[in-house]
């Protein structure tokens, strides 16, 4: 593969690993009998934050590595990024979150069957809202996404050890986690939800209940926001 396809593919790629190893922390603390069964937030922010950092380093290697939506979008508003390649990216996220999610659905096969909390295993896959309330759970997620994709952009305006970058991104990633999560989940990433609940919808996992496709708008509409705010603050300070 050359040029354009390999790039796309990176991103199928990238978000693949990133959802694997991100919804994988969340089956593990999870999933009964899961040996980091009740391992909590903190167990999941970090993982999230190397999920990352790993998706990066595979990605970054044939790609510009978003592996988000709202980064791709982002990048397109401040001329970093060709916008006639933002909806293959997007695509090509989206297909990857979904392989990534069917991926830990085999990885913790048994434990589905164990674990009866239909809300556990959505949470798996997919987020929501510590709290359902509509403007509340948009604003926790236009925040993040903001910080997130903020923090990228300047991150290019600094010089790092070759090599760091995807590492400081995690931390980013948990930082974002930690501080910032705990409302609903931190989404701030709309492959990295919809791929995966687009997963649990279709796929025969033991115990399952709804999709909660009702608040899936806002772990998608919020982060593009949030990246676009982000791009338009972007450009008028640097």
């Amino acid at each position: 593969m050359t040029g354009d396809t390999l790039t796309i593919f990176s991103e199928f790629l990238g978000t693949m690993i990133l959802v694997l190893l991100g919804d994988g922390v969340c089956a593990a603390v999870n999933m009964k009998k899961s040996k980091a069964e009740g391992a909590g937030w903190v167990a999941i922010a970090l993982g999230w934050g190397a999920a990352v950092t790993i998706a990066v380093y595979v990605s970054g290697s044939m790609g510009p590595a978003h592996l988000n939506p709202a980064v791709t979008l982002g990048m397109a508003i401040i001329g970093n990024f060709e916008w006639a390649l933002v909806v293959p990216f997007i695509i090509a996220q989206v297909l990857g979150g979904i392989l990534g999610a069917v991926l830990v659905w085999l990885t913790y096969l048994p434990h589905f069957k164990e674990t009866k909390d239909q809300g556990a295993i959505l949470g798996t896959f997919a987020t929501g809202p510590a709290i359902r309330n509509t403007v509340s759970n948009v604003m926790s997620e236009v925040i993040g996404t903001f910080v997130l994709v903020f923090a990228l952009m300047m991150f290019g305006k600094n010089t790092f050890t070759d090599g760091l970058n995807p590492l400081v991104v995690g931390v980013l990633i948990l930082s974002i986690g930690l501080s910032l999560g705990g409302s609903t989940g931190y989404a701030i990433n709309p492959a990295r939800d919809l791929g995966p609940r687009i997963a649990h919808q279709f796929l025969p996992i033991a115990n399952k209940g709804t999709s909660d496709w009702g608040y899936s708008w806002i772990p998608v509409v919020a982060p593009m926001i949030g990246g676009a705010i982000a791009a338009l603050l972007y450009i008028v300070i640097v």
